[in-house]
């Protein structure tokens, strides 16, 4: 699976105020996941994840406490996630992500980002099984086999996992994640993930030309600038 995990980070990055706006998704994404599964991390798997991501990407934690207490005090806006298919510039694909109180809204905004970028969305299933939903897990090890035994010893379905440079990334199906990381946890203790999210990873990836490749950064930044936003995936050789 190669590398293709860091296309978000690096699409991410593209906006000179990119801090503010992940402190805001982070803000939403962790009020959501509070609300939905309770504002105790030891107890929200999902949230203490998020959480530790958060913290990874130097969010801080005032913005983190103040949406625990928003999920804890109940009511406050409906976040509903919804997802967007589309075509880049050069036949790239797209996968947009959001979490939103207004679909109409969000809809026409992405729609306009693509429209802008000489793109277009698609309808629901166009570009999404071009690409596979992993979990990933990355940490400073270089025994790879230990780390796959620690795995199959707790029947963990991997999908991949590699080993460089010290490192080793775990691919498995999103469904596994909590087996995963507790059979990880379990074996080598408390461990600091480098990577430690689900994604969309592309199945091939797409070389754009200098054009093209123009007008997909600006499509990723106009879609970056929507607040609604909380990822993008694509397929795109950065």
């Amino acid at each position: 699976m190669g590398r293709a995990y860091q296309n978000r980070k690096e699409s991410m990055a593209k906006t000179s105020d990119m801090k503010a706006r992940v402190y805001s998704r982070y803000g939403r994404e962790i009020y959501v996941c509070a609300k939905a599964g309770g504002s105790d991390p030891a107890g929200n798997l999902s949230l203490r994840g998020l959480i530790d991501r958060a913290k990874k990407e130097q969010v801080p934690s005032h913005v983190i406490e103040k949406a625990l207490t928003k999920a804890k005090g109940g009511g406050g806006e409906d976040f509903a996630p919804t997802r967007y298919e589309g075509f880049g510039p050069g036949g790239s694909k797209v996968i947009v992500d959001c979490l939103t109180d207004n679909p109409t809204r969000t809809f026409n905004d992405v729609r306009l980002a693509f429209t802008k970028a000489k793109s277009k969305i698609g309808t629901q299933g166009n570009v999404i099984h071009m690409f596979d939903h992993c979990g990933i897990l990355a940490f400073t090890n270089s025994d790879e086999e230990a780390v796959l035994e620690a795995l199959m010893m707790n029947d963990v379905d991997v999908t991949d996992i590699e080993n460089e440079g010290g490192k080793i990334t775990v691919f498995f199906p999103p469904t596994e994640y909590f087996k995963a990381k507790q059979a990880l946890t379990d074996a080598f203790g408390e461990i600091d993930f480098e990577v430690d999210e689900t994604q969309f990873l592309p199945r091939e990836t797409t070389v754009l030309g200098e054009e093209d490749l123009a007008m997909f950064n600006k499509l990723l930044d106009l879609l970056n600038d929507n607040d609604d936003v909380q990822n993008v995936y694509h397929d795109v050789e950065l």
